[in-house]
């Protein structure tokens, strides 16, 4: 059980590179040469930990007397709603961990090295087929790592070869490809590690006391074996595992107890040189460039030997797992979103069962008997049971939701006022509807009126998502961009975030959000400018070229003061962008739909096969010039390009990937201006890459045309 090293002879077990592409996230010549030979010398877990063990404790200069403070991967909201998403999934460990009071004797380090294998291969197996389905075959594997050798071995077969003392971690391998053959036991490839797990005891009871965080001297094994998989990635053959050497997850585990250690950071800041000490190297990358962030160390196994697949000590692995095959094999085909929203709808289901849910499909807890039905109602003055006569029950007219018509009047009430407003028109592309709407008192003024989900007696995240993106989300978004100092006329203007006022009398509670009317507490946000959307115009043939032109200068401009304030959109698509023509001397473009803004790491973009960017289908999150490119797809489709039939993630990616390298798209949009070709070729450079658009000298060469080809200056103030 005693955690070692790989000896100078790892190198060997990973790809043997002669040349490698210079395409993205690919190394090339004396680069790879270097990092080749750092990645040979680097072989000792303890030399890291011991050079990184005074910034690790707070006594070094770099730490100022402090120790490093490293964020949670994943918050509580994030572990739950993937708790939701994962109901009904039966992980079955069918190798059950000792009990700890046997754990150090010889036949309880064979069983638990087992258990470990079957744990990690009954998670993997359970999230594939639940999030990726059971359509293909899993094209994961598990396995040990050899210490001596390097060589990968099945648990199993460490035993019998007598080597299981040797053993260093144990892997979550990728097979290369969906569906095929499995990795010989001593051919596996540190770039094809999905995920590590360094077993090592007594985890739990050498924790911390400031957040139940692992000790150092494990801590810095963790960061030891993430570097070498992230080198190891970069370095590799397979454009999969070089694309994805930013990141990786190291599990921390012992016969109870578990952890997560997440390391993020571009290695190829990484110094090479080969005349300096490897460790020294890699400590100061560590302390520069590396985003670490490490769980609380929680109960995994009960006594019995089961996980406990629904804690949080089990989830945040599942979670770290989740994340880690998306690295590899893309978005799942099931979102973790859309599976966690049905949570409402299997609670519902149970309530039924239970007869605690009536004909209207109130919450009152109800019994039938044989005189009929028997129902707890809620009333204020007494919570005594009263008889109601089924037929009585089953005339009760279901409860209305807000439905807003042309004529229909809202009244909305914020923190200082009560306003009414009417809906003078629907915009008929959105999902859910955006209104036109006027206040009564100022009929001449228009503006953009979003209903948000209602609240229900429930938790926020059973609540209709898309409606929560639009308004509740989006109010969060623009909020954070105005106190940020943004100020484009390309963005929406905030208005009114405030909730419906609804007809009769309210008896909320004042620690409630709700009175129980359906309308009660819905959130109302309202916006400016009011517009048509470019799907709308595209399919009355209004957008033309100066169309084009204005509408790639405008979403590159909000783009642009969004990205100042570490902002990005994240949904661009034609039902996102509306021209404004009144109140205005020269029509303009805003980018509207900003619920969906990335605004940390752990957030995730919309996923639209047409216009996602690359980087979003392939890692679920955005790039520096994820915004950029799938405004250059809005471009392609509005201006005429061939629409392909895209029904999966991998279909999407093999259009870009073609469209790309024939310069379809480049062509398409050089047939509509010079400028836009050009610009299409910039980003296709970035694609994928840290490196951020120069947002401002490709607005100067639109600004240039555009007055060039109408001999006027656009407005481009606000």
């Amino acid at each position: 059980m005693e955690g070692g090293s790989p000896d100078r002879t790892s190198v060997g077990s990973g790809p043997k590179l002669s040349s490698v592409s210079s395409a993205r996230g690919h190394v090339r010549g004396s680069s790879s040469h270097s990092c080749k030979e750092f990645l040979r010398k680097f072989v000792d877990s303890e030399n890291l930990t011991l050079t990184l063990e005074d910034w690790l404790s707070g006594c070094s200069d770099e730490s100022g007397s402090l120790q490093p403070f490293f964020d949670v991967p994943f918050d509580l909201i994030e572990l739950q709603n993937f708790d939701y998403a994962l109901e009904g999934v039966a992980f079955q460990q069918l190798v059950r961990m000792p009990n700890a009071l046997y754990a150090s004797t010889s036949d309880a380090v064979e069983a638990i090295h087992l258990a470990i294998e079957d744990f990690l291969h009954a998670g993997v197996k359970g999230l594939w087929e639940r999030f990726w389905g059971h359509e293909s075959a899993m094209p994961f594997t598990v396995a040990c790592i050899h210490s001596t050798s390097s060589k990968f071995y099945p648990a199993e077969k460490a035993i019998a070869r007598g080597k299981l003392d040797g053993v260093c971690a144990t892997a979550v391998l990728w097979k290369g490809s969906r569906g095929s053959s499995g990795i010989s036991s001593s051919h596996g490839k540190w770039d094809h590690i999905l995920e590590l797990a360094l077993l090592r005891p007594d985890i739990g009871s050498t924790r911390q006391n400031d957040g139940q965080r692992p000790s150092h001297a494990v801590l810095g094994e963790a960061l030891f074996y993430a570097l070498r998989v992230m080198l190891s990635r970069r370095l590799s053959k397979s454009s999969t595992a070089a694309r994805n050497s930013s990141c990786v997850y190291v599990l921390l585990v012992d016969s109870q107890y578990g952890g997560v250690v997440k390391v993020e950071g571009d290695v190829r800041t990484l110094d090479f040189d080969s005349r300096s000490n490897v460790y020294d190297c890699a400590a100061d990358w560590i302390k520069t460039h590396a985003k670490i962030n490490v769980s609380p160390v929680d109960r995994v196994w009960n006594k019995l030997g089961n996980a406990n697949w629904g804690d949080v000590g089990t989830l945040q692995i599942l979670l770290a797992t989740y994340h880690s095959i998306m690295q590899f094999c893309g978005p799942p085909k099931y979102a973790l979103e859309d599976l966690a929203t049905e949570h409402s709808s299997r609670l519902q289901c149970r309530r039924s069962e239970r007869s605690l849910v009536d004909n209207s499909g109130s919450a009152s807890a109800s019994m039938v008997n044989g005189n009929g039905l028997f129902r707890f109602q809620n009333r204020s003055y007494s919570p005594e049971i009263v008889e109601v006569q089924e037929d009585t029950v089953n005339a009760r007219p279901p409860e209305e939701t807000l439905k807003l018509e042309i004529g229909s009047l809202v009244a909305i009430e914020d923190a200082s006022f009560q306003k009414e407003y009417e809906i003078t028109d629907i915009l008929s592309d959105s999902d859910p509807p955006i209104y036109h709407a006027s206040p009564v008192e100022e009929p001449s003024r228009v503006y953009l009126l979003h209903v948000g989900s209602s609240p229900s007696h429930l938790e926020p995240a059973w609540e209709d998502m898309n409606s929560w993106y639009q308004v509740q989300r989006q109010t969060k978004v623009l909020t954070l961009m105005k106190q940020r100092g943004v100020s484009s006329k390309h963005i929406p203007q905030m208005v009114v975030s405030g909730r419906v006022v609804h007809p009769g009398e309210c008896n909320k509670p004042s620690n409630g959000v709700s009175c129980g009317h359906p309308w009660c507490g819905t959130p109302i946000l309202v916006t400016l400018p009011v517009g048509e959307t470019v799907s709308n115009l595209i399919r009355g043939g209004l957008f033309g070229v100066e169309e084009a032109l204005k509408c790639c200068h405008d979403c590159l401009a909000a783009i642009s003061a969004a990205s100042s304030v570490g902002v990005r959109h994240g949904d661009i698509r034609p039902e996102n962008v509306i021209r404004v023509t009144s109140g205005s001397r020269n029509p303009f473009f805003v980018l509207i739909g900003w619920g969906r803004a990335i605004l940390e790491d752990r957030d995730r973009p919309s996923m639209n096969l047409f216009y996602s960017s690359t980087f979003a289908l392939q890692e679920g999150k955005l790039c520096a010039a994820s915004d950029a490119e799938s405004l250059i797809y809005l471009l392609y489709f509005s201006c005429g390009g061939v629409s392909p039939e895209l029904d999966s993630v991998e279909g999407a990616l093999q259009w870009r990937e073609s469209s790309w390298s024939k310069r379809v798209i480049q062509q398409r949009l050089g047939d509509v201006s010079a400028v836009l070709k050009a610009f299409a070729d910039y980003v296709d450079s970035l694609c994928g890459t840290p490196y951020p658009i120069d947002y401002e000298i490709w607005l100067r060469r639109l600004r240039r045309v555009i007055n060039e080809d109408h001999g006027k200056e656009i407005d481009t103030s606000g």
